[in-house]
């Protein structure tokens, strides 16, 4: 499994904006065969702040996802919304167990 943790940022003004084509990748990302988890959440003390989290089953379906349509019209939003600071990691995983 592969997971990608990170953030990315954008002008907290801009949130109003993001939050529907946010939703759209969320939405779209998680119908895609291989994901199985994809989440984007504010965080309370940096505006602005958005940290992601995937989980996919393989390169293959990672793959997928980057040349996907949906992904292509959520990265056309970036200008407009001021989205930067981007910083993801992918990790190579194995099977999760409870802590």
């Amino acid at each position: 499994m592969l997971l990608i943790v990170g953030t990315v940022s954008l002008p907290a003004e801009n949130l109003v904006h993001a939050r529907p084509a946010m939703r759209a990748m969320v939405e779209a990302s998680r119908a895609e065969t291989g994901c199985l988890a994809y989440h984007y959440a504010e965080d309370v003390l940096v505006p602005g702040l958005i940290h992601v989290k995937e989980l996919w089953t393989d390169q293959a379906a990672l793959d997928a996802h980057f040349a996907s349509a949906h992904l292509q019209a959520w990265r056309a939003n970036w200008p407009a919304l001021g989205l930067g600071n981007r910083d993801l990691q992918v990790y190579e995983v194995g099977v999760p167990r409870a802590t």
